[in-house]
């Protein structure tokens, strides 16, 4: 569906210079700085696909979203939205995509929400009985009857962005790209554009790009990621896969049903953290302990749960156990 191949974007900025006559001298000799935004990225999405699009401030998620789009055209490389150019066919690839920006709406502020949807499915060629119909539905699975007369200023951030993700799904579109949808929302208008995100996607069969910082976003509905990075792809596969490739420690917590107590050479007491070699050579790290619990931590890719447990049997009885995986943020925060 989503087809990008050596894509690279550059943008020329003026240089600014100083001191006297300054202004003047920049009228006949004007210099420029390069920047290259985005750099040689590959990438193939196919129908139906959820994918994450994630990286810092500044990394060229929105540059590439923007070249996908046809907002802007790639200094090299090509784009493809299903085997069409959106920089030479705009008008075919526009009614097959659904836009979203978060910090920005796309409806007219000052009139009623249902007036700007009368005017998009106008300007998407969308007739009365099909508007009608679809709005119908988006407004069930999105609650826009309570706003419907309202205008979009006097919107809060949770309503303008259900009604903004309507109107991009209005022409009823293939693909959508969504760039923050949930930025700033509290947790239950997170939650209500989650839930239809993941229903556009399972059960209409909707392609959606999602760039977000928010982790959660990702781990919730994205079943591949992408990273970007200074301009770069640097991961391209699953979260599991993310994971298992950063490495980051799972921690296990054990608590005991009595006393227990970690074998240590004569003479020598407890020091954390404490590295526990195993007699087949694998090792995990004790790096907290209470009365009556112990806390470790350890690469699942080089020692298995199982034989943590069985060699922290020795220690005490077990009463409870508490594995805990690496929070995806963190992992994120690696790949940075």
């Amino acid at each position: 569906m989503i087809e990008a191949r050596g894509l690279h974007k550059q943008f020329k900025t003026p240089v600014v210079k100083e001191g006297s006559f300054a202004g003047i001298r920049t009228l006949f000799t004007r210099e420029y700085r390069v920047k290259e935004a985005v750099k040689d990225i590959s990438f193939t999405i196919n129908q139906g696909d959820f994918i994450g699009y994630i990286g810092p401030n500044g990394a060229g998620k929105s540059t590439t979203i923007k070249m996908l789009t046809g907002i802007l055209h790639p200094s090299s490389g090509e784009v493809r939205i299903a085997g069409v150019d959106p920089h030479r066919h705009r008008r075919r690839v526009v009614s097959r995509l659904g836009v979203v920006f978060g910090q920005r709406s796309q409806l007219w502020w000052d009139l009623p929400v249902k007036d700007s949807y009368e005017i998009l499915a106008h300007m998407y060629k969308v007739g009365d009985k099909e508007r009608d119909l679809r709005l119908g539905q988006l407004s069930e699975l999105l609650g826009l009857g309570e706003f419907w007369t309202t205008p979009v200023r006097k919107l809060s951030l949770g309503q303008r962005m259900r009604a903004d993700i309507a109107a991009s799904m209005l022409h009823d579109p293939d693909v959508l790209f969504m760039d923050e949808p949930t930025i700033g929302l509290d947790v239950t208008a997170k939650r209500s554009i989650r839930d239809f995100l993941k229903t556009l996607n399972t059960e209409f069969g909707k392609t959606i790009l999602l760039t977000t910082h928010d982790m959660d976003d990702i781990e919730q509905l994205c079943e591949r990621v992408m990273v970007i990075n200074h301009g770069q792809l640097s991961y391209d596969g699953t979260i599991d896969e993310l994971r298992e490739k950063i490495g980051l420690p799972t921690t296990i917590r054990v608590t005991f049903a009595g006393a227990w107590s970690i074998p240590l050479p004569p003479g020598e007491g407890l020091q954390l953290p404490l590295e526990v070699r195993l007699p087949t050579g694998e090792a995990f790290r004790v790096v907290e302990t209470g009365p009556d619990y112990v806390r470790v931590e350890a690469n699942r890719q080089q020692i298995r749960a199982v034989d943590i447990l069985r060699e922290m049997s020795a220690w005490g009885e077990a009463a409870d156990i508490h594995t805990e995986e690496p929070a995806f943020e963190d992992v994120i925060h690696k790949v940075y």
